[in-house]
């Protein structure tokens, strides 16, 4: 099982903050974001919309980074400020 949290846009989009996923082996997460947006339009639309940031157990992650059972993974959009 991977615990997956949705922050601002993303919670928002998907009406929820936090997700558990079956997960028997490791997989990217370009491939976690990819089971993601095949749950449907409302994935795809909130996936699509703009740049989502990962971290693993609270450390930033690229797409390439592996999640592996028992893993936390946050999704986020990019921060602006000014």
């Amino acid at each position: 099982m991977v615990e997956v949290l949705f922050f601002a846009r993303l919670r928002e989009s998907l009406g929820l903050s936090r997700l558990t996923l079956e997960l028997d082996a490791p997989i990217t997460v370009a491939q976690l974001k990819e089971r993601l947006t095949a749950r449907g339009a409302p994935w795809q639309r909130a996936f699509g919309q703009c740049q989502v940031l990962v971290a693993i157990n609270q450390e930033m992650a690229d797409d390439a980074a592996i999640v592996r059972p028992g893993d936390e993974v946050a999704l986020f959009p990019p921060a602006t400020g000014g």
